[in-house]
């Protein structure tokens, strides 16, 4: 059986500021770059064959910290970038709803009409999301894989594994930075046995608290 581990980046100053972050990049921050050590001590049990990584400079910054002290090979794709938000990159959300009204509803309301002149639509994503599935797939007939990535490219994965139409993307859980997505896959067989659990960042507020 084949095990992915699949967790989005840390926080960035992007979404602390509220700007749209695709193919756009800014800093972990602090907690980001703290929640992604968490993450590393709550997976240091785990043997990984590989680690497969958007080359955006936010997944890899969180890589490097989930994998530090490990020799483990790290396999970068464009193929788990996030989804080209084109000319939204790093505007404010705020001015989206102001300038893009209807284009910004679709894109949280009705993800499956959503289009974009100068970036990707979720269905153009997701194609190029299976295409890694399977070359990862490929690759690893059975083991444990890390995947460091995207809110929108795990939402898409997900949807594909549930069998449901991107209609419902958005639905809960919400993907939060660090959280933890565990799929098993059988054969052509796939199991979700954990969904974007952030109980490692819950574990840090608590002996924050108790300090």
């Amino acid at each position: 059986m084949l095990t992915l581990y699949i967790t989005r980046h840390g926080e960035t100053e992007w979404n602390l500021e509220k700007r749209m972050q695709g193919w756009g990049d800014s800093p972990l921050t602090e907690k980001g770059k703290e929640n992604a050590r968490g993450l590393r001590v709550r997976l240091k049990n785990i043997e990984f064959d590989a680690v497969y990584s958007s080359p955006s400079q936010r997944t890899l910054s969180t890589t490097h910290a989930i994998c530090e002290g490990r020799d483990i090979p790290i396999v970068i794709t464009d193929k788990l970038r996030e989804i080209n938000m084109g000319e939204w990159e790093g505007k404010e959300q705020v001015f989206l709803i102001q300038s893009y009204p209807e284009d910004y509803y679709s894109f949280w309301n009705t993800p499956h009409l959503y289009t974009s002149a100068t970036g990707e639509n979720f269905k153009e994503l997701q194609e190029r999301v299976l295409e890694s599935l399977e070359e990862i797939k490929e690759q690893h007939r059975e083991g444990n894989v890390l995947i460091v990535t995207h809110t929108v490219v795990i939402k898409a994965l997900l949807a594909h594994i549930k069998k449901n139409s991107l209609k419902d993307l958005w639905l809960p859980p919400f993907i939060r930075d660090t959280s933890l997505t565990i799929v098993e896959i059988d054969d052509q067989s796939f199991s979700i046995a954990l969904e974007g659990d952030t109980s490692h960042v819950n574990q840090l507020q608590d002996q924050k608290v108790n300090q």
